[in-house]
């Protein structure tokens, strides 16, 4: 059974960053993929970015490219999320999710959810 907890959310100024992390537990060898989703308030979730941890290979939505780094630590069994130059509109509910195979960027795809963690950025 994997399980995922996010940490790190907080309150931050526009500009400003902020680094997220989430701790697996369970397997995360043979094709295991995980990444982050966001809740906006009032709207639908959606990608942000995926790391496959066999390969590495990265993937990011275009609205957080050049901002957002996703990474892991595979001694550690942690993923991190480091958000730069954050904007208003990143100001979501983000959930570490997990799957075996693929980073598809439709939430229904992934079996694996964290609590979620909030991240306010403010003016």
């Amino acid at each position: 059974q994997v399980q995922l907890v996010e940490s790190g959310g907080g309150l931050v100024q526009a500009g400003e960053s902020l680094r997220l992390s989430c701790a697996i537990s369970g397997r995360t060898s043979g094709g295991y993929v995980t990444g982050w989703f966001r809740q906006p308030p009032g709207k639908e979730r959606e990608f942000v970015a995926g790391v496959s941890w066999a390969m590495g290979r990265t993937s990011y939505a275009d609205s957080v490219k050049g901002r957002f780094t996703i990474s892991k630590d595979n001694a550690k069994n942690t993923m991190y999320l480091q958000m730069n130059s954050l904007k208003l509109e990143d100001t979501a509910v983000y959930y570490c999710v997990g799957r075996y195979f693929g980073v598809p960027t439709s939430d229904t795809e992934y079996p694996y959810w964290g609590q979620g963690t909030q991240v306010t950025v403010s003016s």
